[in-house]
């Protein structure tokens, strides 16, 4: 009886079987390994089989020993890695407890790419005995190669993972699998799992599938499973219940309407101050990286980000109105004008969203129609109505940037409005909050202003200038707009003349 040598490529791992090329390639591989006689040296018939007794089965120090004796180069750091994670496994490897599972008959070699300098492959390799019973029973991969008793060689070359296919191996003496998988991390539970498909251990399969299904997973790790997942092209009965965490239904207007309204209304309602502050600026950072991605963007509609604003206005309203009709020794003073900041900074969030998903014309226009509010406004203390005067900074510093394109009409009603509050709250604005960047501002109002045309940039920067003269500091510096309008009324004069000629000829017959 002779062994059955058979040298595999993970490639190769679903072919029904091997050309005789192929096998004559192995057999010649295996004599140059010293696993079989050289026929012209030893005729193979007066050969007695191969048989791996208890001394056939090396020690680790025997396997390292000759590993390095075939390589005489020094391993690299990467090789060494691979050795210490080699040693590990076999650390435990049931298959070496020879009074346990007696002696092995499977001859299996594991190796690596082969050696390459510009990657750093160490091509390395590792043989161990294992038991035909063992592989036979729990995997199709080896029951396949391995149907005739007696000794067995098997090599399985060019592995990504020499320690990886190890451990697939070792899986398959135990009965308990998922408490073997427990405190692994998902990167080599899904390297385990490629490993397990591949050479088809059912059990191991299933095992790591359950193990995925109950940990959690990184951000970076959600993305490798579902890769994994995709590439390995199981049945999707096997993997539902583990893409479900992370796969959901299409997003559909209506559903994600709803999902935004309800945030949003629990976010304007929130009671806790410090924890509606946190999921404004995380929502609104979670709608910021979903602008960037038209293929899955949320289809917020613009009626419900409009109907938040109508809603949020009425609201700010009627916080004013009633703020005005109050007595100063009022106690409920207070708590309304803290109503209106409030208020205030809510309209700030929408629109703040609004502008960043291409919709915030419309509520210049709204924003520039509020005349009732700018009277209310007018009526209360500086030192509680100046978060009123950043949606108008806001709306300003956008239209500076190009970020909302309005008519003429709606940005000079908008100042007409808005910009006299903005010059007497201008002081709070710029002492109480950290969030106003006071040259952004003057900035953004200088941009608006320069819009406009001459005649109304005239009227707004003449009015400025007086107040900036009995103000100072107390009022938005916007020089820049002033000596733009000066140099446009008298010292550049620009006509258009028409260089356009329409000539007309009579087609000929």
């Amino acid at each position: 009886m002779t062994a059955d040598p058979d040298r595999i490529y993970p490639s190769a791992y679903h072919k029904s079987s091997a050309s005789c090329s192929s096998r004559n390639q192995s057999v010649s591989a295996m004599i140059k390994q010293g696993f079989i006689s050289d026929p012209i040296l030893s005729p193979s018939r007066h050969s007695p089989p191969p048989t791996f007794g208890a001394t056939a089965n090396p020690t680790l120090f025997e396997i390292m020993a000759s590993d390095h004796a075939r390589d005489p180069n020094p391993p690299s750091a990467c090789q060494k890695k691979l050795q210490e994670r080699v040693s590990e496994v076999l650390s435990y490897a049931p298959f070496r407890i020879c009074n346990l599972w007696g002696v092995g008959d499977v001859r299996l070699t594991l190796g690596s790419r082969v050696p390459d300098g510009d990657t750093g492959d160490p091509g390395y390799r590792v043989t161990v005995d294992v038991h035909r019973r063992v592989l036979a029973a729990r995997s199709r991969f080896f029951a396949e190669r391995l149907r005739r008793s007696g000794p067995h060689m098997v090599e399985i070359l060019e592995c990504d993972d020499v320690a990886v296919y190890l451990e697939a191996v070792v899986l398959m003496y135990s009965d308990q699998l998922k408490i073997k998988l427990l405190g692994r991390d998902v990167p080599k539970t899904l390297a385990l799992l490629k490993i397990c498909s591949a050479i088809m251990f059912e059990d191991g399969v299933k095992a790591c599938l359950e193990y995925l299904e109950a940990v959690p997973w990184t951000e970076d790790e959600q993305e490798s499973v579902v890769s994994h997942l995709n590439e390995l092209q199981f049945d999707s009965s096997r993997t539902d219940s583990i893409l479900e965490r992370v796969i959901a239904e299409p997003s559909t207007p209506s559903r994600a309407d709803e999902v935004f309204l309800k945030l949003s209304m629990g976010l304007l309602q929130a009671k806790d101050e410090k924890a509606r502050k946190e999921m404004k600026s995380l929502t609104f950072q979670l709608l910021r990286e979903d602008d960037g991605c038209d293929k899955n963007k949320i289809h917020v509609s613009r009626d419900t980000m409009y109907h938040i604003c109508h809603r949020s206005l009425s609201s700010l309203v009627l916080c004013l109105s009633g703020a005005t009709s109050v007595d100063e020794n009022n106690r409920n003073r207070g708590s309304l004008m803290a109503e209106i900041a409030r208020e205030a900074d809510n309209i700030q969030w929408i629109v703040g969203i609004l502008i960043d998903r291409k919709m915030g014309e419309e509520f210049v226009k709204l924003w520039a129609e509020q005349k009732e509010l700018a009277v209310f406004h007018s009526k209360i203390p500086t030192v509680y109505r100046h978060e009123i005067s950043k949606i108008t900074a806001q709306l300003c510093i956008s239209i500076g940037k190009g970020q909302v394109l309005v008519p003429k009409e709606t940005r000079f009603s908008l100042l007409s409005t808005w910009l006299e509050a903005l010059y007497e709250d201008f002081t709070w604005m710029r002492t109480a909050g950290k969030s106003i960047d006071k040259k952004q501002i003057e900035e953004g109002l200088c941009q608006t202003i320069l819009t406009l045309p001459l005649s109304q940039q005239q009227s707004i920067l003449l009015s400025w200038f007086d107040r900036y003269l009995n103000r100072g500091d107390d009022c938005p510096n916007i020089q820049n707009a002033f000596q733009i309008w000066w140099r446009r009324a008298f010292l550049k004069h620009y006509s258009m003349e028409s260089r356009m000629q329409l000539a007309v000829y009579d087609a000929p017959h």
